[in-house]
This record gives structure tokens, C-alpha cells and sequence, in this order.
């Protein structure tokens, strides 16, 4: 334990706990871990007009929790702090991302998704550093990771990991933005880090990239425009007007992290949960298409991508198919899922298969 005396009663040197609690999450494999306060007033004001805006879109679960996302105390009672920790994720041994982007009959797979689910990962060492942290003084912790309704962006800046881009998304000067984040509410006080000064300036490589244009302003997201929402949170029919868009992203879109300035510096990870498998990273969009449900399940279990079933993943490839130099055997995959029990999945079929016919056949 850690204690000093004060009119002789033993205390916790919170200082050194907060000091420890930061080796040990270095040493459990995060890059950086900082602690913040609960205070998210100006967060919540931006969430709750995002939410009015409607730019959640089928996303209901933002809305469903109210100010409880920006409110840690209400969430997890008793919450005093928060500790923010990431780690990187981007693969050591992967095909070029822009070679593969390039290549219209390539699936494009977000690199945070090539490997183990990040949610397993992370959440089994956030557990290991909050039983840590409980055998070394009395306190009450949760863990999450991008698993209730947290603010981790806004807390993360808060606790010195970095800066909001104008992508939304954290970033990092030492990192980029190829990390994932996780959190530990506790309820000590513990000493809070300074937050980071912003570092964009006037870039706006982030925003002119966007294939879909789901960034409208500098920190301003639509999700419903977002490739990442389309093919990952949008469980019915992808909008038509934004299906030639999406060219060959079958599981989200990491186009604004590409083009940031700050990812020349990112770190790739030393993960090997987080190496790529089943070759993601390089594979054409007609082997994918041709995996049954049972290959879905088996190849993909344990996987990010697992979450989103087989019916989404037929659809997300039947579009990227429908963008892909026209061939006979492009055409003949497409045909082979016509008459698909799913009705989502033959209307994606249908369109791609119309795209394939009208367009010139390549040798």
C-alpha cells in the first residue's frame, strides 16, 4: 500500500499511485496512459447537438443514453477519475493500404480490423491493470473499451493522450492516429494531467480526402455519409447515392487517417493479436464473396469483423464488386448470390450486377 501519515492517520499517496498506475500500464503493452477529471460539459453540448442534428443516423444507442455518455458519475457511480490508456494497432508485416485501395477487384479491410477483435484485447488488460490498481489500495474501477457510452475521445484529450483532429477521431504527435483507446473509471482522486494543444493548424487533408465528403467542417462528422457507419453500423440498405462512393471498402474506411501528417510518425504495433490474418490485408473481393456462412464464421471468429454476420458482409462485397473493373468473372460471382435468401443481399447483387452489365468489359 501506499501511505504516508497525516495527523497521524495513514493516507494514500496519490501522486505515486497515479506514477505506478502509468509504469504498469507500460508495461501491460499501452504506449501512453493519462488521468483525467468527469468534467464534460462542453463535450456534452456538442453531443447533444450532433444527436439533434440527426448525424447518428441508425445509430439509436447514441441517443438512447442521453447525457449519461458525458456524465461518468452517472454511468459508473461514485467515478472520480478517469484513466485513459492506447495502444497502437497497425499491423508490422501488411500489404501497401494504398496499393490495395488502388486496386478496384481488392477488398479494403480497415487496418484496425485485419487482426484479433480489439475489444477482447484491450479489455483483458484494462482487467489485469484494475486488479492492480485494487491490490494495491481499496477503490472501485470499471473497465471499457469502446463498450458503454463513453466520451474516450474527449477524455483521452483530457488525459494528455492527445488532441480531437479535424477528422474527429484522437491524435497523437508521437502516435498519429493508429491506436485504439481504453478506459478505467476509479473513484480516487487522483492527479489529473494537463490536456494537449491542438496541432492540426490549417490542414484540411482530412476533409478533402473523405470519399463520401461525411466530414461537413472541421470537427464535424455526419456518420450517416461515413464509409465506417455504411458497411460496419447501417444494418439495412446501404443509399444508392453513396454505394459508387464506398469503391472496394468492404469494412470500414481509413482514407482521413492516410492522408493525416501526424501517421508519418506512428509506431507500428508489436501486438501479435493484432497481426494480420487469413491474408485480409491482400485478397480479391470474388474469393470473399464466395465464403459461405460456415467459412464466414470459422475464418473470422474472434475477429472485429465477425460482429457485423454474413448477410452485412455479402452486402458491403456486392457493392465493392458492383465498383470493380468490369469482368466476365466479376459478373459471374455476382451472379452466383441472385437468388440469396436474404432480400438485402439480392438487392445489392441487383445493383452491382447492373453496374458490371453497363460498364465496358475488361480483358
Amino acid at each position: 500500500m501506499i501511505r504516508f501519515m497525516q495527523n497521524g492517520i495513514p493516507q494514500t499517496d496519490y501522486a505515486i499511485l497515479a506514477a505506478r498506475i502509468k509504469a504498469w500500464g507500460n508495461a501491460l503493452g499501452f504506449q501512453a496512459v493519462g488521468i483525467s477529471d468527469t468534467h464534460l460539459d462542453i463535450a456534452e453540448t456538442h453531443l447533444l447537438q450532433w444527436l439533434a442534428d440527426d448525424h447518428h443516423g441508425a445509430m439509436d444507442y447514441m441517443a438512447k443514453h442521453g447525457s449519461k455518455r458525458a456524465r461518468p458519475a452517472e454511468l459508473v457511480p461514485g467515478t472520480l477519475r478517469v484513466i485513459s490508456l492506447r495502444m497502437n494497432y497497425y499491423p508490422q508485416q501488411i500489404k501497401d493500404t494504398r496499393e490495395v485501395l488502388a486496386d478496384g477487384s481488392c477488398a479494403f479491410i480497415s487496418r484496425y480490423a485485419l487482426g484479433r477483435d480489439y475489444h477482447k484485447v484491450l479489455r483483458n488488460r484494462l482487467e489485469k491493470l484494475a486488479q492492480q490498481i485494487r491490490d494495491e489500495v481499496a477503490c472501485r474501477c470499471r473497465v471499457f473499451t469502446d463498450s458503454a457510452p463513453v466520451l474516450e475521445v474527449e477524455l483521452a484529450r483530457k488525459a494528455h493522450l492527445g488532441w480531437r483532429g479535424k477528422h474527429t477521431l484522437l491524435l497523437s504527435r508521437e502516435q498519429g492516429s493508429w491506436f485504439f483507446l481504453g478506459e478505467i473509471f476509479i473513484d480516487l482522486p487522483l492527479p489529473i494531467d494537463t490536456p494537449q494543444d491542438n496541432h492540426c493548424g490549417t490542414c484540411r487533408a482530412c476533409i478533402g480526402i473523405c470519399p463520401t465528403q461525411a466530414i461537413t467542417a472541421p470537427y464535424q462528422l455526419d456518420a450517416r455519409r461515413c464509409i465506417s457507419y455504411l458497411t460496419i453500423e447501417l444494418k439495412g440498405s446501404i443509399p444508392v447515392e453513396l454505394r459508387q462512393l464506398i469503391g472496394n471498402r468492404i469494412y470500414g474506411c481509413d482514407d482521413c487517417q492516410l492522408v493525416c501528417p501526424w501517421n508519418r510518425f506512428a509506431q507500428r504495433s508489436i501486438e501479435p493479436d493484432f497481426a494480420v490474418r487469413h491474408g485480409l490485408d491482400d485478397v480479391a473481393l470474388a474469393e470473399l464473396f464466395a465464403w459461405d456462412e460456415a467459412t464466414f464464421h470459422h475464418k473470422l471468429a474472434g475477429s472485429a469483423i465477425y460482429r457485423i454476420g454474413h448477410e452485412q458482409w455479402l452486402r458491403n462485397i456486392a457493392v465493392a464488386l458492383g465498383n470493380s473493373p468490369a469482368t466476365p468473372q466479376v459478373l459471374t460471382a455476382l451472379q452466383t448470390r441472385s437468388k440469396h435468401p436474404s432480400q438485402l443481399v439480392r438487392e445489392h447483387v441487383a445493383w452491382a450486377v447492373q453496374r458490371q452489365s453497363a460498364a465496358p468489359v475488361q480483358a
